[in-house]
Protein backbone atom coordinates (compact mmCIF):
# COMPACT_ATOMS: atom_id res chain seq x y z
CA UNK A 1 0.00 0.00 0.00
CA UNK A 2 1.54 3.30 -1.02
CA UNK A 3 1.85 6.27 1.26
CA UNK A 4 0.37 9.66 0.53
CA UNK A 5 2.55 12.78 0.55
CA UNK A 6 1.86 13.67 4.19
CA UNK A 7 2.70 10.15 5.37
CA UNK A 8 5.94 10.23 3.38
CA UNK A 9 6.89 13.55 4.96
CA UNK A 10 6.15 12.09 8.39
CA UNK A 11 8.37 9.07 7.72
CA UNK A 12 11.23 11.25 6.44
CA UNK A 13 10.92 13.54 9.47
CA UNK A 14 10.93 10.55 11.85
CA UNK A 15 14.02 9.01 10.25
CA UNK A 16 15.75 12.41 10.13
CA UNK A 17 15.12 12.83 13.85
CA UNK A 18 16.74 9.45 14.51
CA UNK A 19 19.69 10.37 12.29
CA UNK A 20 20.29 13.57 14.25
CA UNK A 21 21.57 11.56 17.23
CA UNK A 22 22.79 8.47 15.35
CA UNK A 23 26.38 7.28 15.28
CA UNK A 24 25.84 4.45 12.78
CA UNK A 25 23.53 3.23 10.05
CA UNK A 26 23.62 -0.32 8.78
CA UNK A 27 21.65 -1.41 5.75
CA UNK A 28 20.82 -5.01 4.98
CA UNK A 29 18.90 -6.82 2.30
CA UNK A 30 16.12 -9.01 3.66
CA UNK A 31 14.82 -10.63 0.44
CA UNK A 32 13.07 -13.93 1.26
CA UNK A 33 13.23 -13.55 5.04
CA UNK A 34 10.20 -14.86 6.89
CA UNK A 35 8.06 -12.49 8.94
CA UNK A 36 8.71 -14.38 12.18
CA UNK A 37 12.46 -13.96 11.80
CA UNK A 38 12.04 -10.27 11.05
CA UNK A 39 9.91 -9.88 14.18
CA UNK A 40 12.66 -11.50 16.26
CA UNK A 41 15.20 -9.10 14.79
CA UNK A 42 12.98 -6.11 15.56
CA UNK A 43 12.69 -7.25 19.18
CA UNK A 44 16.47 -7.68 19.54
CA UNK A 45 17.06 -4.29 17.95
CA UNK A 46 14.55 -2.61 20.27
CA UNK A 47 16.24 -4.17 23.31
CA UNK A 48 19.60 -2.80 22.18
CA UNK A 49 18.26 0.70 21.52
CA UNK A 50 18.46 0.42 17.75
CA UNK A 51 15.90 2.08 15.48
CA UNK A 52 15.17 -0.68 12.96
CA UNK A 53 12.85 -0.11 10.04
CA UNK A 54 12.15 -1.19 6.48
CA UNK A 55 12.01 1.94 4.34
CA UNK A 56 11.59 2.85 0.73
CA UNK A 57 15.01 3.78 -0.58
CA UNK A 58 13.81 7.12 -1.95
CA UNK A 59 12.54 8.12 1.49
CA UNK A 60 15.78 6.99 3.12
CA UNK A 61 17.81 9.01 0.59
CA UNK A 62 15.79 12.10 1.43
CA UNK A 63 16.31 11.53 5.14
CA UNK A 64 20.11 11.24 4.85
CA UNK A 65 20.47 14.27 2.59
CA UNK A 66 22.61 16.93 4.26
CA UNK A 67 23.74 14.55 7.03
CA UNK A 68 27.16 12.95 7.61
CA UNK A 69 25.69 9.71 6.20
CA UNK A 70 25.12 11.02 2.66
CA UNK A 71 27.77 8.70 1.18
CA UNK A 72 25.57 5.71 1.93
CA UNK A 73 23.01 6.64 -0.76
CA UNK A 74 25.00 4.80 -3.47
CA UNK A 75 24.36 1.49 -1.67
CA UNK A 76 20.59 1.92 -1.39
CA UNK A 77 19.38 -0.54 -4.00
CA UNK A 78 16.84 -3.30 -3.52
CA UNK A 79 14.64 -4.20 -0.57
CA UNK A 80 16.57 -2.88 2.43
CA UNK A 81 16.14 -2.71 6.17
CA UNK A 82 17.82 0.12 8.04
CA UNK A 83 19.33 -0.16 11.51
CA UNK A 84 20.12 3.22 13.05
CA UNK A 85 21.90 3.33 16.39
CA UNK A 86 23.53 5.67 18.86
CA UNK A 87 26.09 2.97 19.68
CA UNK A 88 27.78 1.80 16.47
CA UNK A 89 29.09 -1.42 18.03
CA UNK A 90 25.69 -2.43 19.39
CA UNK A 91 24.02 -1.84 16.02
CA UNK A 92 26.71 -3.81 14.21
CA UNK A 93 26.55 -6.68 16.73
CA UNK A 94 22.80 -7.13 16.61
CA UNK A 95 22.52 -7.07 12.83
CA UNK A 96 25.71 -9.05 12.19
CA UNK A 97 24.75 -11.81 14.65
CA UNK A 98 21.33 -12.04 13.05
CA UNK A 99 22.87 -12.24 9.56
CA UNK A 100 25.10 -15.11 10.68
CA UNK A 101 22.09 -17.19 11.71
CA UNK A 102 19.91 -16.20 8.70
CA UNK A 103 21.35 -16.59 5.22
CA UNK A 104 18.63 -14.46 3.63
CA UNK A 105 19.54 -11.41 5.72
CA UNK A 106 22.62 -9.93 4.06
CA UNK A 107 24.39 -6.85 5.34
CA UNK A 108 25.13 -4.62 2.35
CA UNK A 109 26.91 -1.60 3.85
CA UNK A 110 26.97 0.76 6.76
CA UNK A 111 28.09 4.21 7.72
CA UNK A 112 29.40 6.17 10.61
CA UNK A 113 29.55 9.96 10.37
CA UNK A 114 31.53 10.79 7.19
CA UNK A 115 32.64 7.15 6.76
CA UNK A 116 31.03 4.48 4.58
CA UNK A 117 31.79 0.89 5.61
CA UNK A 118 31.64 -2.38 3.73
CA UNK A 119 30.09 -5.53 5.15
CA UNK A 120 33.55 -6.81 6.18
CA UNK A 121 34.21 -3.62 8.12
CA UNK A 122 30.86 -4.01 9.85
CA UNK A 123 31.81 -7.58 10.81
CA UNK A 124 35.04 -6.32 12.38
CA UNK A 125 33.11 -3.54 14.15
CA UNK A 126 30.75 -6.19 15.55
CA UNK A 127 33.75 -8.05 17.01
CA UNK A 128 34.66 -5.07 19.21
CA UNK A 129 33.46 -4.95 22.80
CA UNK A 130 30.35 -2.86 23.34
CA UNK A 131 30.36 0.55 24.99
CA UNK A 132 29.09 -0.91 28.27
CA UNK A 133 31.84 -3.56 28.28
CA UNK A 134 34.50 -0.92 27.64
CA UNK A 135 33.13 1.29 30.40
CA UNK A 136 33.11 -1.61 32.86
CA UNK A 137 36.71 -2.48 31.94
CA UNK A 138 37.72 1.14 32.43
CA UNK A 139 35.98 1.26 35.80
CA UNK A 140 37.71 -1.96 36.85
CA UNK A 141 41.06 -0.53 35.82
CA UNK A 142 40.39 2.63 37.78
CA UNK A 143 39.25 0.71 40.86
CA UNK A 144 42.30 -1.60 40.89
CA UNK A 145 44.83 0.76 42.52
CA UNK A 146 42.27 2.09 44.98
CA UNK A 147 41.25 -1.42 46.05
CA UNK A 148 44.93 -2.39 46.53
CA UNK A 149 45.51 0.71 48.63
CA UNK A 150 42.50 -0.05 50.83
CA UNK A 151 43.67 -3.65 51.31
CA UNK A 152 47.13 -2.39 52.28
CA UNK A 153 45.68 0.07 54.79
CA UNK A 154 43.47 -2.67 56.22
CA UNK A 155 46.45 -4.99 56.64
CA UNK A 156 48.11 -2.73 59.27
CA UNK A 157 45.36 -3.00 61.96
CA UNK A 158 44.83 -6.67 61.07
CA UNK A 159 48.48 -7.50 61.77
CA UNK A 160 48.34 -5.47 64.97
CA UNK A 161 45.30 -7.42 66.20
CA UNK A 162 46.94 -10.74 65.28
CA UNK A 163 50.06 -9.73 67.16
CA UNK A 164 48.01 -8.83 70.24
CA UNK A 165 46.15 -12.14 70.01
CA UNK A 166 49.46 -14.01 69.80
CA UNK A 167 50.83 -12.17 72.87
CA UNK A 168 47.58 -12.89 74.75
CA UNK A 169 47.75 -16.60 73.87
CA UNK A 170 51.42 -16.72 74.88
CA UNK A 171 50.75 -15.15 78.31
CA UNK A 172 47.71 -17.37 78.87
CA UNK A 173 49.80 -20.48 78.25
Amino acid sequence: MSLNLEEKKTVVAEVSAELATAQAIIIAEYRGLEVGHMTQLRAKARQSGIYFRVLKNTLARRAITDTPFTGLSDHMVGPLAYGIGKDPVAAAKVLYEFSRSNDKFVIKAGAMPNLVMSSKEIASLAALPSRDELLSRLLGTMQGPIASFVRTLNEVPTRFVRGLAAVHDQKAA
